[in-house]
């Protein structure tokens, strides 16, 4: 099937469901609803990380402040959404703009086509990854429930997160109850959280497929000697400097969008991937370390993804932005007049500042970046496993 928009339609369901799709009915509760689940796990896990609150107790303090990590940088994300709702609003008409104008030329169509399609494959994937993600993450609870003994004082029930619930749990019924709100909970935080990250491959692609429009009608730019046709090109130049200028203001209000988020996901993540490898090393040598193995292994690698998918993104989008000026230089501005190719030299300028994705604005993501990300990573880890 032939996508009509760069935006896969399970990302829209995900992102109506957490009030974050413009447009929608009940944004305010289901905004409402989120804001509530969120604060009451941090407030849970803070009870719990207060009462085991001992050195004996490192590996199960390090898993309940990862998972409490996990969630501030879901409330981050919303939060950045929630409140830049209008800029959200520009990207998606200026999307939706672009796939109109595209409707004039058969290349230009298939250019967005192959974008779309590539995206809804990522979207898929995301979606698909962070479920099987959430379901290893619980097996090991899973699979303790037939022995959980409800009447035994001394024996701490196993949930899916490290939490400390205010009330008394009595009865087996309950805590079944307890463990399946807590799974749905947990799913659709996760699976949010990837189709956030899912719509930001979403739009750099989407740049990425306007960039190469632009750059093919700066190779097709070949006048003629008639002045039928020199007014023709004349027309194009100006039909690239305001898409030049669209794709500029476009990655614009990504940066705006994203940069809060990638300065939380930057500094969380650091510190998240540092206490995953620990787990995962702690658990080699323990009577369980399948099941803490596997609850730990999968979260990691999702973890070092979306550090990955951030820094990629700034990655790609300044080396498409570089682009623009190459083709611009092999045009055929020495056929031009002056005055016509002293417009493209405004174009192969602009170019030289490239497009780039920020982390709060103190640090362009890039793959260099990620790779900071990993060393320190690895230095912190090293200081855990000195404590432990």
């Amino acid at each position: 099937m032939v996508p009509k928009s760069t935006v896969h339609r399970t990302t829209k369901l995900v992102l109506t469901l957490f009030g974050i799709w413009p447009g929608m009915s009940y944004v305010l509760i289901y905004r409402v609803y989120w804001f509530i689940i969120l604060m009451s796990d941090e407030v849970w896990h803070y009870r719990y990380f207060k009462s085991h609150f001992q050195l004996e107790n490192l590996p199960i303090l390090v898993d309940c402040l990862s998972t409490f990590i996990a969630h501030i940088k879901v409330l981050t994300k919303l939060f950045v959404f929630w409140f830049n709702q209008q800029k959200f609003v520009k990207i998606l008409t200026m999307m939706t703009e672009d796939w109109s104008e595209c409707a004039d030329s058969d290349n230009d169509i298939r250019e967005a086509v192959c974008k779309g399609k590539m995206s809804d494959r990522i979207s898929i994937a995301m979606f698909v990854l962070h479920v099987f993600n959430t379901i290893t993450f619980c097996t090991k609870v899973f699979l303790t429930i037939p022995h959980v003994d409800i009447d035994d004082s001394d024996f701490e029930l196993p949930f899916f997160l490290k939490v400390e619930f205010p009330m008394r749990i009595s009865t087996l019924r309950t805590y079944k109850m307890l463990l399946s709100v807590q799974f749905v909970n947990l799913l659709s935080i996760v699976i949010g959280t990837g189709m956030v990250n899912a719509l930001l491959l979403t739009l750099i692609l989407h740049v990425g497929g306007q960039i190469n429009i632009l750059c093919s009608w700066l190779t097709e730019l070949a006048p003629r000697e008639n002045a039928e046709t020199r007014e023709s090109v004349m027309v194009m130049i100006n039909k690239i400097i305001r898409k030049h200028q669209r794709i500029i203001q476009f990655s614009t209000h990504i940066e705006d969008l994203y940069r809060y988020i990638s300065f939380v996901l930057f500094a969380s993540n650091t510190t998240m991937i540092c206490m995953l490898a620990f787990l995962v090393l702690t658990s080699l040598n323990s009577p369980d370390a399948t099941e803490r193995i596997l609850r730990s292994l999968l979260f990691y690698a999702i973890t070092n993804l979306e550090s990955f998918i951030f820094c990629f993104a700034g990655e790609y989008l300044r080396n498409k932005s570089k682009t623009i000026g190459g083709a611009a230089y092999n045009s055929a501005w020495y056929d031009l007049r002056p005055k016509d190719s002293r417009v493209l030299l405004l174009v192969i300028l602009r170019a030289q500042k490239q497009l780039t994705l920020t982390a709060g604005r103190m640090m362009d993501l890039s793959l260099e970046s990620f790779g900071n990300i990993m060393k320190a990573s690895a230095s912190y880890m090293s200081v855990l496993l000195a404590m432990q």
